[in-house]
């Protein structure tokens, strides 16, 4: 039943936000972020009230899913943006790749909250209020404001990690670990990122 009703509200969200995409009341990045957020955070609770087993029925499901919604058109406001990327599939990918390296709940969300919430804000911040101060890496548009959202966020879910975890981290530690997730959101093409900070983050937390 559980399983269930975690896909129907995933449907919801991607309609909900296919029907404000449409009416053009939202910019296109911003749409995408939107589900970017909203889902990633809604995935990286699921440990606490789904199997392992189930997350990864769930991400194979939502990779076909994507993949057929990516190459017939169905949801276009997350595939609406300009530049060629296969961050959605990735993301997908990411989601069940996470459960091959750690069984620890909290390890799964800070891995999976480093893409929904640092990245997702950074998107957001860095359209309102990157215009001013950009440059390109590998071909690709970033924003200072941007970037240092994305690293002042990153820290913070690792600060949240380290107190309810209890797992103690260090802050120079933390503040390491989330350069190395900003650089790779930087670094990364075509959404590659997605699927290689949520590990990055996820292998660092388990050998700790």
């Amino acid at each position: 039943m559980l399983i269930i009703l975690t896909i129907v509200i995933v449907l919801a969200i991607l309609l909900i936000n296919e029907y404000w995409w449409r009416i053009r009341t939202v910019h296109s990045e911003l749409s995408r972020k939107f589900v970017h957020i909203t889902v990633g955070c809604f995935v990286a609770s699921w440990p606490f009230f789904l199997s392992w087993q189930q997350i990864q029925l769930l991400s194979i499901g939502f990779l076909l899913v994507v993949g057929l919604s990516k190459y017939l058109r169905l949801f276009q406001a997350i595939h609406s943006v300009q530049r060629p990327t296969w961050g959605e599939l990735f993301f997908a990918a990411s989601v069940g790749a996470i459960t091959l390296i750690t069984d620890d709940k909290w390890i799964y969300a800070t891995a999976l909250l480093q893409m929904a919430l640092a990245d997702g804000l950074a998107a957001i911040i860095g359209v309102r209020y990157g215009n001013r101060r950009r440059y390109q890496v590998t071909g690709q548009p970033k924003s200072v404001v941007g970037t240092l959202t994305f690293f002042v966020v990153s820290l913070g879910i690792l600060a949240v990690y380290s107190h309810w975890s209890g797992t103690v981290l260090a802050l120079g530690f933390m503040v390491l670990l989330s350069a190395s997730a900003s650089a790779i959101e930087n670094l990364a093409v075509k959404g590659l990122d997605n699927l290689l900070v949520p590990l990055l983050i996820a292998i660092i937390l388990v050998n700790h």
